[in-house]
């Protein structure tokens, strides 16, 4: 039986991963053993994914991504070039904190932008857009754009990566896609039509 997945002659697949049907891996990249990537999954050049992480369907991994071994990304994840997650909070190169490995959990449609920290133990919720360099030291709630080093909230997007303004009554319309979403208590939530 032939594989359903791409990988180019210079990719490494260490033994015990499930690969998605149409997924695409390219030159240099590294899957480490018992990781799960979804179908349609894109991992870029020179990207390392370690033991045990899980990837769902259509995540896009751009060029010199790592992604540890405590990472979970949900559907349509899009992954910045060479950002990075962490999963020990206090490494030491003489010190072994294998039992010490901190999650990450990655929401649906979130994006991570190039030369972005994602700081372990820090869940980036779903259709949350994290900024180029941003460093992230919090969780990320759902829709929300996060900036900076350190990373701190500079308003809200919408599922189409679109800035949101809300209106008095905390109503606000995506440009785009003519979704509308709702601000209430410090959350939003797509209204569903």
């Amino acid at each position: 039986m032939s594989k359903e997945y791409y990988n180019h002659e210079t990719a490494i697949i260490d033994e015990g991963c499930n690969i998605g049907k149409g997924t695409k891996i390219w030159h240099f990249s590294h899957i480490m053993p018992n990781c799960t990537l979804g179908e349609n999954c894109n991992i870029g050049q020179n990207v390392v994914i370690s033991p045990e992480v899980v990837l769902g369907k259509n995540v896009k991994v751009q060029n010199n991504v790592s992604i540890y071994t405590g990472v979970t990304c949900d559907d349509d994840v899009f992954l910045g070039p060479s950002m990075v997650f962490t999963n020990v909070i206090n490494p030491r190169s003489a010190i072994n904190r294998k039992n010490e490995y901190a999650k990450t959990h990655v929401g649906k449609g979130a994006t991570i932008g190039a030369n972005a920290t994602i700081v372990c133990g820090h869940d980036i919720g779903a259709y949350a857009f994290i900024g180029a360099g941003a460093v992230v030291t919090k969780n990320v709630q759902p829709f929300s754009l996060w900036v900076g080093n350190p990373a701190k909230q500079m308003g809200w997007i919408s599922e189409y990566g679109h800035r949101l303004q809300f209106d008095n009554e905390g109503i606000a319309v995506c440009i785009e896609s003519k979704e509308k979403y709702k601000l209430d208590k410090g959350q939003v939530k797509k209204i569903e039509n």
